[in-house]
């Protein structure tokens, strides 16, 4: 590692709820793919397996922000646990009801009750907050590195997801996705030095996280850019179908998260200055603008050369929106905050990858991708019309985040810096 990263792994116990931390993410990138190949290649209906990794998305959008609220006041052990078996029962009900051929509202419910799946990425971004906290350039390295550690996610995920559910059973992606959950969760909340301590209900009295006009920003932008992730997806699995490589849709979309995950290495030892509103504005128009050529692609090359070039856009506004939404949201409720923006993927994530199934079931894949050109074009404008609710950025109120057991010892009136990273 370059030297930047090797030095915020000096303290103590974060190589182990980092590595923790990868597995528990990994569900992110496989369990909707793996819903969609897995019904795809059962039924045939893309429609149906659209609808349903839309159902999941939209059940963690709903879910998830009460779970990290809950968090916030009573510690990640306490609540994470009980939340992430009720996740495990109900992929398990999912995969039973898609293999006995149940009827269609059965794979909607199980669907539905999945998305008490806990965001791990914030729980894992929150100990870093509490052992960094007022040094700036470390929390943007260590926000940084949880980015490489999203989008390493999301190439070795789909991978495994589309890959066991072609060539070993249909169920085998979603099953490992479970597997991957329990593991990561529960090595997670076992490390308890690291854990950050609970706030005080009082300073919970006045709302949702999600009142802050910034913050409210971020995320409707972030329903249009899940979107996009959303639509491309889908449409990818049933391109590479049509192309007779259905398998290959897995590496296509690996080439899309390396891309990503090479420029947030980079971007994480970089040190940049200036309004980070303004960076924010241009990789979200940067990411509109890198969906145009998708709308050409005449085979799995090109789209794989595409892809990779659309991916460098985003660990970088990634990592830039973390950055404001620590300077929007009050500390006691950053990991509510956090949490909404995934939030806001989510909600995305559902409509694109609903519309895009419904898409590519009435005119093919190839118009499937107008799903992410429009959607892109959505979010710069949304990006746009709420950039000035994000410049000046309000001053940080609330009480500071509480020293994590085991942590680094630091000033309780110390500032946490500006920069965060990617929820997932």
């Amino acid at each position: 590692m370059p030297s930047p990263y090797r030095a915020i792994f000096a303290a103590p116990g974060a190589k182990g709820f980092s590595t923790a931390g990868f597995f528990g993410r990994m569900p992110l990138s496989m369990m909707g793919i793996g819903i969609v190949t897995m019904v795809s290649q059962l039924t045939g209906r893309y429609g149906l397996a659209g609808a349903l990794s839309a159902t999941l998305a939209l059940s963690a959008a709903v879910l998830g922000p009460q779970i990290s609220r809950l968090v916030d006041r009573h510690g990640q052990r306490r609540v994470l646990r009980p939340a992430t078996l009720v996740a495990l029962a109900a992929v398990a009900g999912l995969l039973v009801s898609a293999q006995q051929g149940w009827p269609d509202w059965t794979l909607f419910l199980f669907s539905a009750c999945g998305g008490c799946v806990p965001s791990v990425g914030s729980m894992v971004r929150a100990r870093w907050a509490a052992i960094y906290r007022g040094s700036p350039r470390e929390l943007h390295t260590a926000y940084s590195f949880e980015s490489v550690v999203d989008e390493a996610c999301f190439v070795f995920g789909p991978i495994l997801s589309i890959g066991l559910s072609t060539a070993w059973f249909p169920e085998a992606g979603p099953l490992l996705a479970g597997c991957f959950l329990a593991v990561g969760v529960f090595w997670l909340t076992s490390l308890r030095a690291t854990e950050p301590a609970p706030h005080p209900r009082d300073h919970h009295s006045d709302g949702s996280a999600l009142r802050s006009r910034g913050l409210q920003v971020l995320v409707a932008t972030f329903v249009a850019t899940g979107a996009i992730f959303g639509a491309v997806d889908v449409v990818t699995v049933a391109f590479a179908e049509e192309e007779g490589h259905k398998a290959a849709a897995s590496l296509v979309l690996a080439v899309y998260a390396l891309g990503s995950c090479l420029a947030g290495v980079v971007f994480g030892l970089l040190h940049l200055k200036g309004d980070p509103a303004r960076r924010w504005l241009l990789g979200v128009c940067a990411m509109a603008v890198s969906m145009i050529p998708l709308q050409l692609v005449g085979n799995l090359p090109f789209l794989a050369v595409a892809l990779f070039v659309a991916g460098l856009s985003i660990a970088p506004t990634m990592v830039t929106t973390m950055a404001l939404v620590e300077q929007h949201v009050p500390r006691a409720k950053l990991t509510e905050g956090m949490t909404w923006t995934s939030t806001g993927l989510a909600v995305g994530v559902a409509l694109g990858s609903s519309a895009a199934g419904w898409v590519v079931d009435a005119a093919g894949a190839g118009a499937g991708y107008t799903v992410a050109g429009v959607s892109g074009v959505l979010a710069a404008a949304v990006a746009f019309l709420g950039y000035r609710r994000l410049r000046p950025a309000p001053q940080r109120v609330g009480a500071p985040i509480p020293q994590a057991r085991g942590g680094s010892v630091a000033d309780d009136g110390a500032d946490d810096g500006n920069e965060q990273q990617r929820v997932a």
